[in-house]
């Protein structure tokens, strides 16, 4: 959610053009990651662009939340999105868990969340490493799409995610 929905690394000065800003309390939802970042206990500023909403539905792919917000997901950013509640990756002991071996703490369990399905990961922190992952431990295709948390999901992103969806429905891959 932080980075291709919410264009976290964007000059605070700014808000970019089409985004809303939604302030969520830190006792109300934002996840640890935000609260252990903040001294001053003020609510976490969360930029939305509502139309992405509308844009992820017409992909066509069975969305999820994969994402340190999981189920508050659902609470805060689904509604200002336009989005239906959505099942969300429950990270367990994984969330923000670093691994020896510099595959991002998500890419495991996103894998057994895709059980054997293709899927696409969009997000601001994937590396080789975790391609690699993919790769070697799911036997469909496993799209890892980086998003620039500076700038978010733009028309090239889901015109991507859109080809990808096309292929595996030309290919007969579609779970």
């Amino acid at each position: 959610m932080d980075g291709p929905l919410n264009p976290y690394a964007a000059k605070l000065q700014k808000r970019p053009v089409g985004y809303t800003t939604l302030r969520v309390p830190q006792d109300g939802g934002a996840p640890e990651e935000h609260r252990a970042l903040s001294f001053h206990r003020r609510p976490v500023r969360v930029r939305l662009n509502p139309e992405h909403g509308r844009d992820l539905l017409r992909l066509g792919y069975e969305l999820c939340w994969a994402t340190t917000w999981m189920a508050d997901a659902n609470r805060w950013i689904a509604p200002v999105l336009g989005l239906p509640e959505l099942p969300f990756v429950d990270f367990g002991d994984a969330l923000l868990q670093d691994r020896p071996d510099g595959v991002h703490w998500k890419t495991a369990p996103l894998v057994d969340y895709a059980n054997g399905r293709p899927f696409a990961w969009v997000d601001d922190e994937q590396s080789d490493l975790d391609q690699a992952y993919v790769t070697a431990h799911h036997r469909a295709r496993g799209l890892l799409h980086h998003v620039s948390p500076r700038i978010s999901l733009r028309e090239d992103d889901f015109r991507t995610l859109a080809g990808c969806a096309r292929s595996l429905v030309t290919s007969g891959a579609t779970g």
